[in-house]
């Protein structure tokens, strides 16, 4: 699996945008999140993939620092009342975890998660053990995962074992008692 086919594994998780409006109030562009309600200044996204809804498609691009859209050559101007999705960040230490699991660990951790109806972008909590190892030797540890989708939470054991054979095994287990178990020994 290349990075490509890895980056669009993340890209199209659900919940992988916060949807809302955008107003001009003040000389300000404020981003009303349509699911939490909060307000939040615009500036706050600079430099973050966005998407705007132009002609009933969404248009990706590059928020701006003076609240424009960068779309390739194009620059969109936003435009009261908007509809606009601002792509969510994983948190960094998930980032690096997904980044150590070879492919067919990467792949089965997302589909057992997305098949519990969680999200990667769900993640609310993640301790890396591995950053904290030494990449030349064998290392074997456990990370912490936590998940909410706002309906269940979700814990993940992520037992790591690579010295000869890479070992992973995922323990999921739901604020409802259910649990699943995932290994995966290359």
């Amino acid at each position: 699996m290349n990075r490509q086919q890895r980056s669009n594994l993340i890209e199209y998780q659900p919940r992988s945008f916060n949807a809302g409006t955008v107003e001009h109030i003040n000389a300000q562009w404020i981003f009303f999140d349509e699911e939490t309600e909060e307000a939040a200044l615009i500036e706050e996204f600079a430099h973050q993939e966005v998407e705007v809804q132009r002609n009933s498609k969404w248009c990706k691009g590059i928020l701006l620092d003076d609240g424009n859209i960068q779309t390739g050559k194009e620059i969109l101007s936003l435009t009261d009342q908007e509809m606009i999705r601002i792509r969510k960040q994983l948190i960094y230490s998930f980032e690096r975890l997904l980044d150590e699991l070879n492919d067919e660990a990467f792949v089965q951790f997302i589909q057992t998660l997305n098949s519990l109806k969680f999200s990667l972008y769900d993640c609310i909590y993640c301790y890396n053990h591995l950053t904290f190892l030494d990449h030349k030797a064998g290392r074997s540890g456990v990370n912490f995962l936590i998940f909410d989708n706002e309906e269940n939470i979700c814990s993940v054991q992520h037992h790591f074992d690579y010295y000869e054979i890479q070992m992973d095994r995922f323990e999921l287990t739901l604020n409802n008692g259910k649990r699943t178990v995932v290994e995966r020994i290359s």
